[in-house]
């Protein structure tokens, strides 16, 4: 099985990895999600979810091998603690291995300049500039819910299931009209309005 790496946080939104994650814990996905934090304390998601991470930046092998990083918003990404991440997603973006970021978590990605070489997409334009003061990746900002270049996949805090979309795609776990038919059902429902 290969490992997808969720980074949680106190007041991480539980719903914007959600999708996505119940997809790669499927029989036959090939992948199994495993949560890390800066610490091995539990957290709290924003929804009230009580998670024990499995693994802590404080001890953690960069020998373990993992396919992605996946990074959800939330409350968090205020408090200088969880900046700690930085160590990591620069290991991803020197190994080439993807990152994906949704909501505030693009935020902290553009304060910290991942952005800047990158199409990406955030919450907006003049929040990205706002909330992080030291992004400048302004030429590369795409308005839309997700986009995917390379290694990096980020979406606005409405955007989970094209989010999940973006990383399905890249890590081949549907592809082609199987994807499409996913993404219909998760956007749309059985019940077309």
């Amino acid at each position: 099985m290969k490992n997808v790496l969720v980074f949680i946080t106190d007041g991480f939104a539980d719903w914007e990895a959600s999708y996505v994650t119940a997809e790669l814990n499927k029989p036959g996905s090939g992948y199994q999600v495993k949560t890390i934090a800066i610490d091995s304390l539990p957290k709290t998601s924003m929804g009230g979810l009580n998670v024990i991470p499995e693994y802590s930046l404080q001890d953690f092998s960069f020998e373990l091998p993992f396919e992605m990083l996946i990074i959800p918003g939330g409350t968090g990404w205020k408090e200088e603690k969880n900046q700690q991440i930085k160590k990591l997603v620069e290991f991803c973006f020197e190994n080439d291995i993807p990152v994906a970021a949704i909501c505030d978590a693009t935020t902290f990605l553009g304060n910290h300049g991942f952005l800047n070489q990158h199409k990406h997409t955030g919450n907006s334009l003049p929040y990205l500039k706002e909330e992080a003061p030291n992004y400048e990746g302004n030429k590369n900002y795409i308005d839309e819910q997700s986009v995917s270049d390379g290694c990096l996949i980020t979406a606005n805090g409405s955007g989970a299931v094209e989010f999940s979309r973006d990383i399905l795609n890249k890590l081949n776990v549907l592809e082609g009209e199987e994807l499409r038919e996913w993404y219909e059902l998760f956007k749309k429902g059985f019940i077309k309005s």
